[in-house]
C-alpha cells in the first residue's frame, strides 16, 4: 500500500481482531498474544479478508505502542500469513502523545498505519506533525486517517489544503459511533460522512472504509460497500453476526459479512 505514485487501494475487507480495549472477558476467542493474532489473521484471510488492522498487547494484556512487539508480529505474519496486508495502529487510548505515535511509526517503518486526525493534530498544527506526514508520504507509508465524525472529515480536508497532509490520494476510515459500552451503530450514521465527502473531496482520490459497533455491524458495512466504500470488521468493534448470534471468532464475522455481500451481488 502506498499514498503516492505507487498507491494501491485498500482491500475490500480489513479485519480488526482485538483493538485496544476488549479482552477475553468480552469474548474468549479475542486474540491477545502475537501467536493468537497470527492465527486469527490466517483464519480471516481464508474467509475473504485482505488486510489485518493490528494491535499488540503487553504481558499484562494492555494495548501498547511497542515497536519491538510490532516488528515481531510483522515477522510472524510474513512467515505464516503471507497473503494478508498489515496495517499497524497508533491509537493513543489516552495514554500516548503524538510524539509517541510518530516514534512508533518511525521505529517500525510499516507499509501501512492508521492515525486519528484528532489525536495527531488535536488543535493547532505543530511543526513536528507537518514533518511527520511529509516523511510518511516520502517513505511510501500508507496512512489511513481515522475520522470520528463529519467535523473530523472537514478538518482532514483543511489539513490537506494547507499542505500539512501531502498528496492527492488518501485512505480514510469513518467510525460510526464511539468506543463506549453498549454502543450500537446504524447505517444512517454514515450519512453525515457521505454529505461531507461530497462537499469537500474536490480533486482528491479518496479510498474510504467504515467500521461500526454492535449488533448491526454487518448491516452498516454492507451499506458502506454499497455506497462505494470498504469495510473494517472484527471483534475490536462488534461481536455479533447479523442474525443476532454471538460470533464464534473473527473469521466467523468475516464469513458473515461475505455472505451478506454475496446476497447483494457486492462480493465476487
Amino acid at each position: 500500500m502506498s499514498v503516492n505514485s505507487e498507491y494501491q487501494p485498500l482491500p475490500l475487507i480489513m479485519v480488526a481482531p482485538n483493538g485496544a480495549r476488549k479482552t477475553k472477558a468480552d469474548h474468549p476467542a479475542l486474540p491477545m498474544s502475537i501467536a493468537e493474532t497470527v492465527e486469527a489473521a490466517q483464519a480471516c484471510l481464508k474467509e475473504g479478508a485482505g488486510c489485518l488492522h493490528a494491535h499488540v498487547r503487553d504481558e499484562a494484556g494492555a494495548h501498547v505502542l511497542d515497536a519491538h512487539l510490532y516488528k515481531e508480529l510483522l515477522t510472524e505474519l510474513e512467515a505464516r500469513a503471507p497473503g494478508i496486508d498489515v496495517q499497524i495502529t497508533t491509537e493513543a487510548v489516552g495514554r500516548y502523545s503524538p510524539q509517541d505515535q510518530q516514534a512508533l511509526v518511525r521505529g517500525v517503518h510499516p507499509r501501512a498505519v492508521s492515525i486519528a486526525i484528532r489525536e495527531m493534530v488535536p488543535d493547532e498544527v505543530p511543526e513536528d506533525a507537518r514533518t511527520f506526514y511529509a516523511w510518511a508520504h516520502s517513505e511510501k507509508i500508507a496512512v489511513q486517517h481515522i475520522l470520528y465524525d463529519a467535523q473530523d472529515l472537514q478538518r482532514f480536508f483543511e489539513l490537506v489544503e494547507a499542505g500539512v497532509i501531502p498528496g492527492k490520494q488518501h485512505q480514510l476510515l469513518f467510525v460510526l459511533g464511539r468506543y463506549a459500552t453498549n454502543q450500537e451503530s446504524g447505517p444512517e450514521d454514515l450519512d453525515p460522512f457521505l454529505t461531507a465527502l461530497t462537499k469537500g473531496r474536490g480533486d482528491l482520490a479518496l479510498d474510504w472504509a467504515v467500521c461500526a459497533f454492535g449488533h448491526r455491524e454487518t448491516e452498516c458495512l454492507v451499506a458502506a460497500i454499497g455506497e462505494g466504500g470498504k469495510a473494517r470488521i472484527g471483534f475490536e468493534n462488534g461481536l455479533w453476526n447479523r442474525d443476532g448470534s454471538l460470533a464464534k471468532d473473527n473469521a466467523d464475522r468475516v464469513r458473515d459479512l461475505v455472505a451478506a455481500l454475496k446476497e447483494r451481488g457486492l462480493f465476487n
